[in-house]
């Protein structure tokens, strides 16, 4: 019989009362615009000095208790972008999880988290507008028109991260861009405008939106090299990178293969090997990651034991939800379309029954593949291995996501987490041939990634879909795979699969329940927002 000996550390609540750091380009009225003499102060005196905020950047990516103040309460999703990544992951249709109030994203799962009140509404829209803020913060200090290096390449980055922001925003709150050009998107704020005018800033349509991203990112790769300091900056890859993404989303296929090439060079995917255990846990061990968000111990989702990625993820975690509590798990149906010769077959646990008086009372999970079996814990005399000693409780659980320095059992939850691969890039050029028709030249667009995943694999033509299917397995738990669904206008199948009954949904392309709602406080505060022109709200779906 399987020992559950999983403990979850907190700290104390004192823990949870954030204090406030800023710097001093931070004290200026949110959202107003710096005076002429302050911007001249810090171009002319010492640039270097917004070298602070250009860093806050990647440390919003990874921000504790964002949205603290406002709950009243601390959300244990309350840990920054990978959060979003599994709320998107979870909506979807290749991440079931346990219908348990130990599952802090159950919303997503039922889907009932499409509200105008909610926690999570909040959470997602302050993630990229306080990410957005930040920007036009440096953007002031560092113009367009400004003659130092060192400007210039924080305007580079501060130019490709706003425009990251809005791609995440404009998937979540409207349909696809084509065929829904001129649907309403999100509000633009830029550097340049006023207090006034954010504050009557109606939803630009989604061509606008993605008209401001393109001139952000065309900007962006003129004035960035591939110099930087480590990977949670963005440099000239990740510029094209993101360029690359909003041309597949615009359809402008050509385009995007040629900034996924562009994106590409220096970087190479993980090799078989280096798949062949658990990893994508660490941004300075590879050459795949392109940009990352580079988590220590001293950071504060760390420092509170359960309120980051890995906790919510790593079925290897000593301190976490995962697996014991609420685990992440691959659909069945598409684990039964990775062919045995793919290593990624590795990445979630196979499993036989175990069988007593008739009665299943449990699963041997030995047979897995990719995991550590020699690995051992000794309690009580007797020895225990890692499924064992964790409590996995199911088959197809992930192990894809290795434990912090790849130690089991480890309580240290200081895990990196990606946020652009090169097998992404590679995944791109090969559905942007395949888009063209060009499916010959996406085969070996697509073999890049395939020769170092299946060795049978030789395919001479691939189509879209072929290529979705590999988006689906290679960055499964990464936070593609709902925007995909949009992208690509694919209905929502979670039926005859390992979902929870009441989440087995089978829902048409382009549902209404996809779209998130704004929060009622930005609908309330914006003059530009009344009530009618939010989306509408959808009813919450039945298997």
């Amino acid at each position: 019989m399987n020992k559950y000996k999983k403990f979850i550390y907190i700290l104390p609540t004192a823990f949870l009362m954030l204090a406030v750091s800023c710097t001093d380009l931070d004290a200026v009225p949110e959202g107003g615009t710096m005076t002429t003499d302050q911007k001249e102060k810090v171009q002319s005196s010492d640039p270097s000095k917004l070298e602070a905020d250009v860093t806050a950047l990647s440390a919003l990516l990874t921000k504790y208790g964002a949205i603290y103040d406002w709950a009243g309460r601390m959300n244990h999703f309350d840990f920054g972008f990978s959060s979003v990544c599994l709320m998107l992951d979870t909506s979807g249709m290749d991440m079931p999880s346990e219908n348990t109030g130990y599952n802090w994203y159950n919303d997503e799962l039922l889907m009932t988290d499409r509200t105008e009140t909610g926690r999570v509404t909040y959470f997602m829209w302050n993630q990229f507008y306080s990410h957005i803020k930040k920007c036009n913060d440096i953007l002031q200090i560092a113009p367009s028109n400004t003659e130092s290096v060192l400007l210039k390449k924080y305007r580079g980055q501060a130019l490709a991260n706003r425009a990251w922001a809005y791609l995440n925003l404009i998937q979540i709150y409207q349909f696809t861009y084509k065929g829904h050009e001129e649907a309403p998107g999100v509000p633009v704020i830029t550097e340049d405008m006023t207090v006034e005018q954010i504050n009557n800033n109606p939803r630009a349509s989604v061509k606008n939106v993605y008209t401001r991203i393109m001139e952000d990112l065309n900007e962006a790769v003129t004035l960035l090299t591939e110099d930087r300091s480590d990977k949670s900056q963005v440099n000239l890859n990740v510029a094209y990178g993101i360029r690359a993404r909003a041309n597949l989303l615009m359809n402008n296929w050509q385009a995007a293969a040629e900034d996924a090439g562009k994106a590409l060079l220096g970087y190479s995917p993980y090799s078989r090997e280096a798949v062949s255990k658990p990893t994508f846990n660490d941004a300075k061990d590879n050459d795949s990651w392109l940009w990352a968000s580079i988590v220590t111990e001293e950071n504060d989702i760390v420092k509170s034991g359960i309120l980051n990625f890995p906790s919510m993820m790593c079925s290897f975690t000593g301190n976490g939800y995962s697996p014991g509590y609420a685990a992440r798990y691959i659909n069945s149906k598409l684990y039964d379309q990775i062919p045995e010769t793919d290593v990624r077959k590795g990445w979630w646990a196979e499993a036989e029954e175990v069988i007593e008086n008739g009665e299943l009372v449990g699963y041997d999970f030995t047979k897995s593949r990719n995991v550590d079996w020699t690995w051992k814990i000794n309690e009580g005399g007797k020895d225990y291995n890692i499924a064992e000693y964790l409590g996995w409780r199911a088959p197809y659980l992930n192990v894809k996501f290795g434990p912090y320095k790849n130690i089991y059992n480890n309580p240290t939850n200081a895990c990196d987490f990606p946020l652009m691969r090169a097998e992404e890039m590679i995944l791109i050029r090969a559905e942007a041939f395949a888009q063209q028709g060009k499916n010959g030249e996406a085969a070996i667009a697509l073999k890049e990634l395939m020769k170092e995943r299946d060795k049978s694999w030789n395919e001479a033509s691939v189509t879209v879909d072929d290529i979705w299917l590999q988006r689906r397995i290679e960055l499964w738990g990464e936070g593609f795979s709902f925007f995909d669904l949009m992208r690509l206008k694919k209905p929502l199948d979670r039926t005859e699969a390992n979902y929870p009954a009441a989440a087995a949904f089978n829902l048409p392309a382009e549902s209404q329940i996809f779209l998130w709602l704004i929060p009622e406080d930005e609908i309330n505060q914006n003059k530009g927002l009344n009530k009618e022109d939010n989306n509408p709200i959808a009813t919450i779906p039945k298997p």
